[in-house]
């Protein structure tokens, strides 16, 4: 009969197909393990702290916005643009400017000895005609004075112009009420603020860019025409998005991860797998991993992702928080390990695996208890 050598083929397929099976499920069970601690953790004594320079910030739930990032420069307004002139021909025998002072509007800058004849010939004062900053001149004591000559040229710099440099694909955020956040390198490190006013008069096609005109006020006359600028657009806002810092964020775009602080171990710091978000600006949004109030390491992160299990033991810092005795790894010990290790820890390890890798097992066994099974099963079958 057909039927032995049907059982026997099948009995093959069994064998073959049942270890695969086997194998792929202990893995799965192996792999299904969270990291260790130990391998998670890097503990650092006060010294190692101060070398790598370690600084912390919370993570916080806060506002965020979706930012575009331009460069641009410092312009004068239109209604900024003043000169000085004399009504009549002469010569400058007083001159009270120069260029690159200021002056106010009414001020006296200069007087000029008329030609006509007189003993003394007479004399008129010259005036400033606004306020600002003198950025040339052409009073020089005893020169010639004419009607049609400019003698000073004055630019009121209380209110300037933020002229950007916006690629035209993120041309369509530039609309009224559109705030930009403004770096003048110059200048240091403060933050200004300036809205939208309007576009250029025209577009670079070679560049791709677009002008975007931005008033920003000028309290101190710090900013100067023709500054260099780093601008932030600020396209859109959301309201408690948990953001770090980007220096915390460390690894690859394959794999994210940031330092936490241990929220019970001193000098220590918890390598934990995060997903981003949005970027903007100096922040990052962090979507899964961290909760708000996590202390995230900033200065020092680069450094601690190549300090390896640190420069302290994990086991020491532990036994100290905890006033009992740990394996090497962080695991707490049971009371046969410290039993066998004397009560000073051992070197043993807590065995045994999660409830995941206990079913796992279990499913193991039960598929090799089937593989050595059915040959009495089939054989059974034959002789019915």
């Amino acid at each position: 009969m057909p039927q032995p050598a049907a059982n026997l083929e099948f009995y093959k397929i069994m064998k073959f197909s049942i270890i695969p099976i086997a194998a792929f499920f202990t893995a799965a069970a192996l792999s299904a393990e969270p990291p260790s601690r130990l391998n998670q953790t890097v503990v650092l004594d006060e010294t190692g702290i101060q070398n790598l320079g370690i600084e912390t910030v919370e993570s916080q739930e806060a506002s965020f916005e979706n930012t575009v990032m331009v460069l641009g420069q410092i312009d004068h307004t239109c209604e900024s643009h003043t000169v000085l002139s004399s009504r009549i021909p002469g010569r400058l025998i007083d001159v009270g400017i120069h260029e690159g002072e200021f002056t106010a509007k009414g001020d006296i800058v200069a007087r000029v000895e008329s030609r006509q004849p007189g003993d003394p010939p007479p004399s008129i004062e010259l005036r400033s005609p606004g306020d600002g900053l003198v950025i040339r001149s052409d009073l020089h004591l005893g020169g010639p004075v004419e009607p049609d000559k400019e003698l000073l040229e004055i630019l009121d710099l209380s209110t300037v112009w933020a002229v950007a440099k916006v690629p035209q694909a993120e041309a369509s955020i530039l609309k009224e009420g559109l705030v930009a956040k403004i770096r003048v390198p110059a200048l240091g490190t403060e933050i200004r603020e300036a809205k939208f006013l309007r576009l250029g008069v025209g577009a670079d096609a070679a560049a791709g860019t677009v002008e975007a005109i931005f008033e920003m006020p000028n309290a101190g006359n710090k900013l100067r025409p023709g500054m260099l600028l780093e601008l932030s657009l600020i396209a859109s806002k959301r309201d408690g998005v948990l953001s770090i810092p980007r220096a915390a964020l460390q690894g690859d775009r394959s794999s994210r991860f940031v330092f936490i602080k241990d929220y019970d171990l001193k000098n220590s710091f918890v390598k934990t797998p995060v997903v981003i978000g949005e970027a903007s600006g100096d922040r990052v949004e962090i979507t899964k991993g961290l909760f708000p109030g996590d202390e995230v390491v900033t200065n020092g992160a680069y450094a601690l992702a190549f300090a390896g299990k640190g420069n302290a033991s994990l086991k020491e810092a532990l036994d100290a928080a905890h006033g009992h005795p740990h394996n090497e790894d962080g695991t707490e010990m049971t009371k046969e390990e410290i039993a066998a290790g004397g009560g000073d820890g051992g070197h043993a390890h807590h065995g045994g695996g999660g409830p995941l890798t206990l079913f796992l097992a279990i499913i193991c066994g039960v598929l090799f208890i089937l593989l050595l099974a059915s040959p009495f099963f089939f054989r059974n079958r034959s002789k019915a």
